[in-house]
């Protein structure tokens, strides 16, 4: 496959895809000012070019939280994700092995955890959300540290869910019933090559790690209806403490926005945050994540591991959050929109171009090494 942009797999995936799972993948909240902002504040930070400099040998390899990453970057968690392609999180965390980054596994994924465990070789992460639910979110824990999940991605910014107004207009959310479901259906209808291969070939559909809580209740609107019921709205510092109790490994928080938010992280003895807007699917009108980033950075210093995400396109925008204070960058719809264009070998190819991205930015501002990307790439303002 030749090299293409992340902005090309995007629109090769709204061709292959329905409609509603286009738009729920690519979408954000209310008007999407915050889905907008996190793609435009990273492309008005200008770099500095440097001339003259030895950048022979450059190393896209970091460690974080005591794990060796082969880029600086790592597959976010996306809920639904497996549904844009025949059992997609397991070809996702084939390709992320391939590419030597981490795979983060959502609670709301089309494959269950075993079923990822199963196809992977080296251990992924996990994705929780608070649900009231707490004996299941203790057999669900367990289940993850049973399939060798080697970090817990707790995400907080999510007590309850956005308004997503893209799902409503698509017939993906409140549109309950035969009429919700014929509407859908001739979406996947207007794409053949979804529906034989993820439709059909695909089988079975579901959330295979909230499946015991749905029960026979399997549809989308099934599932839209349980997150609205189910977060928990009530969550707050004291339930690190329970999940600390639950759960052995590194801790990181995904969501913060706020430095006072991530001053009590770490006073909270959390191993990382994940600066993030959720991707503006949250609230919306929330500064982007290269906009809060910097202060959160400064607030918190080395008392824990700051990763952020948010509108990434290129390479050099994993440059950019990098120099903003980030020590890693979480792809979201990125590794989708690959995944639906092509499956694994699209996922890899584009984890490939974007590692040669971010070595031609390295080398025309004159760094060797990814602990060397700091503030002074960018221009100041």
């Amino acid at each position: 496959m030749k090299a293409i942009s992340i902005g090309d797999y995007r629109e090769l995936a709204r061709r292959r895809l329905p409609r509603f799972l286009f738009d729920y993948i690519d979408g954000g909240s209310f008007s999407e000012e915050t889905l907008r902002r996190n793609v435009g504040e990273l492309q008005t930070l200008a770099l500095r070019q440097r001339v003259l400099r030895d950048v022979s040998g450059a190393d896209l390899s970091t460690t974080v939280l005591g794990q060796s990453w082969q880029l600086p970057v790592a597959l976010a968690p996306i809920g639904l994700g497996g549904l844009v392609a025949r059992r997609g999180e397991t070809q996702a965390v084939r390709a992320a092995e391939t590419a030597g980054i981490p795979f983060i596994l959502s609670t709301v994924a089309a494959c269950p955890i075993e079923e990822v465990a199963a196809a992977a070789t080296q251990p992924f992460w996990f994705q929780l959300y608070m649900i009231r639910d707490r004996a299941f979110m203790r057999d669900l824990l367990a289940r993850a540290s049973a399939a060798r999940c080697s970090t817990l991605v707790f995400t907080v910014d999510m007590p309850v869910p956005g308004t997503r107004y893209r799902d409503y207009h698509s017939g993906l959310a409140g549109a309950a019933g035969l009429g919700g479901q014929l509407r859908r259906v001739a979406q996947a209808l207007g794409r053949p090559r979804w529906a034989w291969d993820v439709g059909l070939l695909g089988r079975p559909h579901g959330l295979g790690n909230i499946a015991p809580l749905l029960g026979d209740n399997t549809g989308l609107e099934d599932f839209f209806a349980w997150m609205r019921g189910n977060f928990d709205p009530q969550i707050g510092w004291r339930d690190l403490d329970w999940i600390r109790a639950e759960w052995k490994g590194p801790i990181v928080l995904k969501g913060v926005l706020d430095a006072e938010d991530a001053r009590e992280a770490a006073a909270n003895g959390v191993d990382g945050i994940i600066v993030s807007n959720h991707g503006g699917r949250q609230l919306d009108g929330v500064p982007a994540s290269a906009l809060a980033l910097p202060e959160i950075a400064a607030a918190v210093g080395d008392k824990l591991t700051v990763l952020a995400d948010g509108g990434v396109r290129s390479g050099l925008d994993v440059l950019r959050l990098l120099a903003l204070g980030a020590r890693g960058v979480l792809l979201g719809r990125a590794w989708v929109w690959a995944l639906a264009a092509g499956g694994q070998p699209a996922v890899e190819q584009m984890l490939s171009q974007l590692a040669a991205e971010l070595r031609v930015a390295m080398a025309l501002t004159g760094v060797r090494r990814i602990a060397d990307i700091d503030s002074s790439v960018l221009l100041r303002k």
